[in-house]
Parts: C-alpha cells; sequence; structure tokens
C-alpha cells in the first residue's frame, strides 16, 4: 500500500475527527460511549492543529489529496496538547487508524514520521506517550519501535475513575 505521511489539511480535519472518534467508540475505549465527554476532543482536529502538528496517512496521494486512513497528533515542545511531555521532551497523543486500513503499516508508519519528526527537533532527546492497557496492537508498534514502558509516569485523566489509568511509553533518541 502507498501510504504518504504529512501535515493534515483544513479540509481533512472533519474526516480525520471522525476517524478518531469511531476508533475510540468502536474499540471500547471511552467509559461513557457516546456521551464520554473526550469524544469531543476526539473530533476537535482544529483545535489540535492550532496547538500541535496534526499528522494523516492517506493512500493514493496525487494532488489534491488521497484518501484518509489515520492520523496522530505531534507535539513537539510541550504546550496544552502534551499530557506528559517535559522539557527536551516530544509526546505522541491520538494516534488513530481507520478499522479498514488496519494491520497494513498506517499506524507504525504514523509513529515512525513522530519519531522522524522529534529527532529533527532540537534539544529533543526524548518521546513520550500515553496509552490504554486494551490497546495491544498500538503497545506492539511501540516494542517494535524501540519505546519502553515508563510505569513511573503512568497516570489517571480522570482521577474518579479507578478503573481508567494510562501506561506510559517513552523512546529515548
Amino acid at each position: 500500500m502507498d501510504i504518504t505521511i504529512r501535515h493534515a489539511r483544513p479540509a481533512e480535519y472533519a474526516t480525520l475527527g471522525t476517524i478518531t472518534a469511531r476508533a475510540y467508540l468502536d474499540d471500547g475505549l471511552l467509559d461513557f460511549g457516546d456521551s464520554d465527554p473526550y469524544l469531543g476532543e476526539l473530533r476537535d482536529v482544529a483545535k489540535r492543529a492550532a496547538a500541535a502538528e496534526v499528522l494523516v496517512a492517506v493512500e493514493g496521494e496525487p494532488p489534491p489529496g488521497g484518501r484518509v486512513l489515520g492520523g496522530v497528533t505531534f507535539v513537539p515542545h510541550g504546550g496544552p496538547m502534551a499530557d506528559l511531555a517535559g522539557p527536551g521532551e516530544a509526546e505522541i497523543r491520538m494516534l488513530a487508524v481507520d478499522r479498514a486500513a488496519r494491520g497494513r503499516g498506517t499506524g507504525e508508519a504514523l509513529v515512525r514520521a513522530c519519531v522522524d519528526r522529534a529527532r529533527a527537533v532540537d534539544g529533543c532527546v526524548r518521546v513520550v506517550l500515553s496509552t490504554q492497557p486494551s490497546m495491544h496492537a498500538a503497545h506492539r508498534i511501540y516494542g517494535r519501535l524501540g519505546f519502553v514502558r515508563a510505569p513511573h509516569r503512568d497516570w489517571d485523566p480522570v482521577p474518579h475513575l479507578d478503573d481508567l489509568k494510562l501506561l506510559s511509553y517513552e523512546l529515548t533518541l
């Protein structure tokens, strides 16, 4: 499959927002389903793009663009989109791949693009990310690319929900 990774274009924000929301909903990753408050964040690609880099994987890229297969938010320097990143760290957030495009290297291509971007950021020594325990396919990608578990960074995004603890991974560059 011919996949191109590039910055998301405003005309693709709605498509990527739908892919991201559907991935989280269909995989049972939102505690409150369709009424989960995080769903709005997942759909709001424009907000992410204003504060970080939003990358898309597209298939068949002749201009003006190909079919969006998935996307990821790359946070190069902290800021409002960072959950974990500290000084000298970049962060990966909201990795999502359309169900029909899974198993073809799309997710790995997106993560590799983030790692490549992190290596190009002056002073960046590490890439960090959070993931849910049930995201096994993503964990395999992270392991293949050299990320290691960082249990000291695990955290609860909603402290009053004891059953939602995010696992943390890091990659030293």
